[in-house]
C-alpha cells in the first residue's frame, strides 16, 4: 500500500489546481484525490455537478456493520478579487512556515489533512467502523454539490459523526448560523425622466423598502449559542438610463438565522413588512446546524484537542458550511467543524495557512478516525 502523502506538499499541489468558483473547475481536484484514495485501498465513487464539475465520496471499510464516521470539505474556492496579490494567487508559495494562495485555509489545507489521515489509517489493520469522505462541488455558491448529492440519493443513509474541515485554526466550532437569501422586486411605470408625474419609480419603492425592513430582527432574542439573527441589504439596482423612471428595482437580502427562527416564518414577516407591491422569492435556504457539546463523541474530541495543545472550548460562527446541507441528509449526526486554516483568512487577499496546522490537523483527524474505528 502507498506511503501517505505529505500534506503540505498535497496543500500546495491543491493550491495549484484552480478551482475558482465560478466557474469551479472542481474535476480536475477531484480526479487527483480520487486516486490517491483508490490507490490507498479506498472505493471512490465521482458525482457530477455540472461539465467540469465534480466532487467524490470515497469509502475505508471496516471489519463490523457499525455507523461510519465522515469527513466533509469542498474542492472550489472563492475568485482572488480585485486587489493585488503579492504572489500568483493559484501559485502556492511556501514562505516562513506560511502557504499562501487561493484556498490555502479556505480549504486545500483541510482537504489535504484529511486525505492523509485516512491514507495512514488505510494502513492500519483491523478496523472495526467504516470511513466515508465527501468532497464537494459548488460550496462557495450556496452548497450545490452537497445538495445535489442528497437529491440523488449518492450518499450514505447514516453516518455516525461529521466532521468539517472548514477553517478553524484546529478548534471545534460545534455550530453555525442558517442563511435565508431573498430577491425582492420592486415593479413601477416607465416614463422620460423630464417628466416623472407620469411614471412610478420602483427605485423609490425599493429604497421605502430597504428602510421598512432595517429593524426585521430588531426584536429577536438572541440565541444562547449563536447570538442574534442578523439581516444585511447586500445588493441594489434598477433602472437603464439617467433620463427614464425605472420601472423594475431589485435588491437582495442575507439573512442569517439561529435555531428556533423557522426560515417560512421568516420569509412571511419580509413579505408582510414590504406588502403585496413588491415580489420576494427564494435564492438560498440553509438551516442552522448546531451540536450538544455534552455528546460523549464531542466531548473526546473537545479532549483530545486539549491534549494536543489546540485550544478545547468549543466555538460557533457566523458562516455557513456544507453541514447545512449534509447533517440532515446524513441522518443528522453529530457535526463538528474543525480544520487547519484559519478563519479570518477564508476569503482575504494573500490567503496562507501555517505549515504546523496542517501537520496538526493530520495527527487530529487519524486520532479521531482511530477511536472511531477501534483500530
Amino acid at each position: 500500500m502507498p506511503q501517505a502523502p505529505d500534506p503540505v506538499e498535497l496543500t500546495r499541489t491543491l493550491v495549484n489546481l484552480d478551482t475558482v468558483n465560478p466557474p469551479g473547475n472542481e474535476e480536475a481536484a477531484a480526479r487527483f484525490l480520487g486516486d490517491l484514495l483508490t490507490e490507498g485501498g479506498l472505493q471512490v465513487n465521482y458525482h457530477t455537478l455540472a461539465e467540469g464539475r465534480m466532487g467524490l465520496m470515497a469509502y475505508l471499510k471496516g471489519e463490523r456493520a457499525a455507523p461510519p464516521l465522515c469527513f466533509c470539505g469542498h474542492l472550489d474556492t472563492v475568485p482572488p478579487g480585485g486587489a493585488a496579490w503579492q504572489s500568483p494567487p493559484i501559485e502556492a508559495r511556501l514562505n516562513e512556515g506560511r502557504i499562501y494562495g487561493r484556498g490555502a485555509s479556505d480549504m486545500k489545507s483541510g482537504l489535504a489533512a484529511m486525505t492523509a489521515a485516512v491514507l495512514s489509517l488505510a494502513a492500519v489493520p483491523r478496523r472495526q467502523a467504516d470511513v466515508v469522505m465527501v468532497f464537494t462541488a459548488g460550496e462557495e455558491t450556496g452548497s450545490e454539490g452537497a445538495y445535489r448529492m442528497a437529491r440523488e440519493g449518492v450518499l450514505p443513509a447514516a453516518v455516525g459523526a461529521l466532521v468539517v474541515g472548514e477553517p478553524s485554526g484546529n478548534a471545534a466550532y460545534l455550530g453555525h448560523k442558517g442563511a435565508l437569501w431573498l430577491r425582492c422586486r420592486a415593479k413601477g411605470k416607465s416614463a422620460h425622466g423630464s417628466m416623472p408625474e407620469q411614471g412610478d419609480n420602483a427605485i423609490l419603492k425599493a429604497a421605502r423598502a430597504v428602510l421598512a425592513l432595517e429593524d426585521l430582527l430588531g426584536h429577536d432574542l438572541p440565541h444562547p449559542k449563536l447570538g442574534r439573527p442578523t439581516l444585511n441589504v447586500g445588493t441594489i439596482s434598477g433602472g437603464t438610463k439617467i433620463n427614464m423612471v425605472p420601472d423594475v428595482a431589485d435588491f437582495t437580502l442575507d439573512l442569517r438565522t439561529v435555531p428556533g427562527l423557522n426560515h417560512d416564518e421568516l420569509h412571511r414577516r419580509v413579505c408582510d413588512r414590504l406588502g403585496p407591491a413588491l415580489g420576494v422569492s427564494r435564492l438560498l435556504d440553509l438551516p442552522p446546524v448546531l451540536t450538544d457539546e455534552n455528546h460523549p463523541w464531542v466531548r473526546k474530541v473537545l479532549n483530545l484537542l486539549k491534549q494536543k495543545g489546540t485550544l478545547s472550548l468549543p466555538g460557533y460562527v457566523n458562516y455557513f458550511t456544507d453541514a447545512s446541507a449534509l447533517t440532515p441528509a446524513l441522518g443528522t449526526p453529530h457535526t463538528v467543524i474543525l480544520g487547519p486554516g484559519e478563519a479570518t483568512q477564508a476569503h482575504q487577499t494573500d490567503e496562507w495557512c501555517r505549515v504546523d496546522r496542517i501537520h496538526q490537523a493530520v495527527d487530529i483527524y487519524l486520532e479521531i478516525a482511530r477511536s472511531w474505528c477501534g483500530a
